[in-house]
Parts: structure tokens; sequence; C-alpha cells
């Protein structure tokens, strides 16, 4: 297990051991038994916070569940417990596609420091996952509160608080807004963990006779170089290596949202050998909710939802491919 403890921060970034850890939808209903299902994995990955719709400084899953609520319907507390009894931890994820990340809604940047630190604290976290995405990623005052105010929570920590920040890619790198959001968290001087990189959906990006494998390796050394350049703008000559272990590769296992677009097990595999190989600082995939075959009643298996892959497979068996390996 990674914790505050085994990181050594330095001017461009934490120093932390290659994880691996699944997203888990913790709003999705039927609600997911996480602190069963991912017991004995070293990370996990908690999606999403985001501003309450009624109240935008205050944090929520989701949009449905106030901290206080999440507790009473979802166990939050007891599930993140029953992970740590079992060896593993927590990160929480804020942002993703659904909802407006707490940067986005609450322009007062002391409540949106003591939103982040609300829930930094009641969870115990020492690793946050900023997935950005949709109109999140389009608004650049809202990149910049964010990048001013983790700089800040950053600074007042006793711990390290290790930091990544989740974008979409493409075939050939990231586009204009992801690079921005990289740029400003460096400009403010967070001490950047690392970027991870969403390797799914590529949709018109990729050629239509690429591989998912191929289209996601393209885009992980397209975002190599971008990023070296990106770090060494803000001052900090990387090696290879040392960028390399600055990103993390996050697949959609299954069948993807954008038609035709599928990750089966034996892709997964070539991608996380890839990483490996690479030494990329971090693995997730979306998510542990789809890690197994559909049931009749989960709809027609050849749409991406929610609740399986839509591929025949045992049960946690991406888990086991992807995370093959790291956490060692």
């Amino acid at each position: 297990m990674l914790g505050a403890a085994g990181l050594a921060l330095t001017g461009c970034g934490a120093q932390h051991d290659p994880w691996f850890g699944g997203y888990v939808n913790a709003t999705s209903y039927p609600y997911f038994d996480f602190g069963t299902e991912a017991a004995g994995q070293s990370h996990t990955v908690l999606g999403f916070v985001v501003a309450d719709p009624e109240d935008p400084c205050s944090p929520s899953w989701g949009g449905y569940y106030g901290l206080d609520e999440a507790q009473e319907t979802l166990r939050m507390e007891q599930q993140i417990a029953g992970l740590r009894e079992a060896g593993g931890d927590v990160v929480v994820s804020f942002g993703g596609a659904a909802g407006n990340e707490l940067a986005t809604a609450c322009t007062d940047p002391d409540r949106l420091l003591t939103a982040y630190r609300a829930v930094l604290e009641r969870y115990d976290a020492s690793i946050v996952d900023f997935d950005i995405e949709m109109d999140d990623l389009e608004d650049q005052e809202a990149n910049q509160r964010r990048a001013e105010v983790l700089a800040r929570l950053q600074e007042e920590r006793d711990e390290p608080l290790e930091v990544w920040v989740t974008l979409p890619v493409a075939p050939h790198g990231l586009d204009e807004d992801p690079v921005e959001v990289v740029a400003q968290l460096l400009a403010a001087e967070v001490n950047l963990a690392g970027v991870n990189l969403m390797t799914m959906n590529y949709s018109e990006s990729k050629p239509a006779g690429q591989s998912m494998v191929a289209a996601s390796q393209e885009a992980a050394r397209s975002a190599h170089g971008q990023l070296t350049a990106l770090w060494e703008a803000a001052g900090h000559n990387l090696s290879a290596e040392q960028v390399w272990h600055r990103i993390g590769l996050t697949p959609m296992i299954g069948v993807n949202d954008a038609p035709g677009e599928v990750v089966d097990l034996e892709a997964a595999a070539e991608l996380n050998r890839f990483a490996r190989d690479q030494g990329v600082g971090r693995i997730s995939y979306w998510s542990l909710n789809r890690d197994r075959s559909c049931d009749p009643e989960d709809g027609d298996p050849a749409e991406a939802n929610d609740f399986c892959s839509g591929l025949e497979q045992e049960t946690g068996e991406f888990t086991r491919v992807l995370g093959e390996g790291f956490d060692e």
C-alpha cells in the first residue's frame, strides 16, 4: 500500500511507486459494493465528487448525495474502511463527465479550498484525481482557480498530497484545452504527480483500421512528447523515464461508448505490457462496476452500459490482467 509516507515531493512533482487502481462509479444504481468487490486491491479510484447543484461550493457524490447523505445511503465510510482493512486504499476522483467539477461551479477560491479540504479530511485521502472533461475542460478560469487552490492545499498540509489530472487524449496526443490544463497546474506550482490519459472512445480521431491498443500506444507516445515540453517550459528538464513515470493510462474495458471500439482481454494484456515496459506511474480503467459479463437484464451487450463489459469473461478478469506487475 502506498501511503503519504511513501511520497517524496520535489519541485516538479511527487515521486511515487507505480500503482494500479480501477475506477468505481460510486453512485450508479443498483449501488456497487466496492468495499467487498475491490477488497484486496491496493488502490480503488472513487468517482465522482462534483459540486452540489443547489450549493455550488459544497461537495457531493455525483450531484446526488452530500457527504453525510453518502454515508447514509452508500455506506461510504464503511466501504472505505473495508478496503483499508484488506490492505488497500482509496483515491478520490473529482469531476468526471457528468455534473460540474467544484472549481467550475464555485468561484470563491477560499470556499473552494474549504470544499476540497472537507473531502480529503472526511476520507483521509492522500491521493486525489481530477477528471477534467466536457465543459469543465474548456473553462480556463475554473482551471486556473483549481490550479491555484490545489497549490494552496498542498502547501497547507502536513502530509504530502499526490495529485493526478485525468484528461482525454487522441492518437495525435492532447488537444489544446488539456494542454492548457497541465500548463496552468505547473505554472501554479502544483506538485503534479502525473497526467492520466483516458485511452478510450477515440471516435474519428482514430483511423478506422487502427486497433485500440495501437491507438493507445500512439496516444501515450504523443502525449509523452507534449508533457516533456510542458515540464521543460515550467523549468523542469525531465528525462524520458521521468516523464513516463508521470503518465497514467486508463482504458475503458470491453465495449466503449464510441461505436466499434472494444478493448478485450488480449488488448488489455498488451496495454499492460506496454505500460510496464515504458514505466508508467499508474494504470487504471473504467470501471470496476463493468468488470463482468452482461446478464440479460443489463440490456444489449453490444452497447456500452454501466454494469458490464459486453464481453464473455470471468468476473474481475480485467482487474487481474490490467493490474499484472503493478503494486508488487
